[in-house]
């Protein structure tokens, strides 16, 4: 059953999954106190219900879970949703968390927080995803998609579907990443101008560099990421897409 869709003036919707209820049930009553509308689930089957029957717009999502974990879930989430997702994981788990960012994962807080950071980090997720660049809008309104050397980027659906047709998941950054490159293929950009293009005033909340994103992104659009084609290093400039890029009809 698909999920209603909320309405323009509706709280934002944030689901918690955690099987901690300890932390599970203090932190939605403080997201309820901060203006947000917070549910629960204490497992991903559960989440995965309440996803069926109402419409979220971003998941705080616990790593390690019995039964499902949350690196599964994020999957889901990432290719059927296009959710955003920031990932609550223990101090313990730098690997999970590589693997989360791997497969798509906005961001990610580390156990324990401060409730105030994660607050910070939920409101700048959700601008930098409604925050395209201003030829992506364009592209979505007029339902057209991007291609680039047998790849294909519906803006619209933040879907990007590989050579042989099948749906790569792509996080909310590494969309406005690739989409700033498509928008000015062949052109070297820095580092600084591509913070502002895909980040803009947050960047400072963030400690991955755009270096990290761009490594991750390679890794799912290039042949062989350790020598890139698509996306090449400029030494001392930054980084330049070396591809055609059209923009066509969504339905060509």
């Amino acid at each position: 059953m698909a999920a209603a869709p909320l309405p323009a003036n509706a709280a934002t919707r944030v689901l918690v999954v955690d099987d901690e209820a300890a932390l599970r049930e203090p932190l939605s009553d403080y997201l309820v106190r901060q203006g947000f509308a917070a549910s629960q689930a204490a497992s991903a089957a559960e989440a995965r219900a309440r996803l069926a029957a109402e419409a979220f717009d971003i998941v705080l999502l616990d790593i390690m879970m019995p039964g499902e974990d949350g690196l599964s879930l994020c999957r889901h989430l990432i290719e059927a949703r296009q959710l955003p997702v920031i990932f609550l994981t223990a101090r313990g788990e730098a690997t999970d968390r590589i693997v989360g960012l791997e497969i798509g994962a906005d961001d990610y807080v580390v156990k324990p927080f401060d409730p105030r950071e994660l607050v910070a980090r939920i409101r700048s997720v959700l601008r930098r995803a409604a925050r395209a660049p201003g030829a992506a809008e364009s592209a979505a309104a007029d339902q057209y998609h991007y291609t680039f050397d047998g790849w294909r980027l519906d803006p619209l659906r933040r879907r990007l579907i590989d050579r042989e047709g099948a749906v790569v998941a792509i996080s909310s950054a590494e969309f406005r990443l690739l989409v700033a490159f498509l928008d000015h293929p062949r052109q070297v950009l820095d580092r600084d101008r591509l913070l502002d293009m895909v980040q803009g005033r947050e960047a400072h909340l963030f400690d991955r560099a755009v270096d990290n994103q761009i490594s991750r992104l390679r890794r799912k659009i290039e042949r062989d990421s350790r020598n890139p084609e698509l996306i090449q290093t400029v030494w001392g400039g930054g980084y330049m897409l070396a591809a055609e890029v059209r923009r066509v009809p969504a339905d060509g």
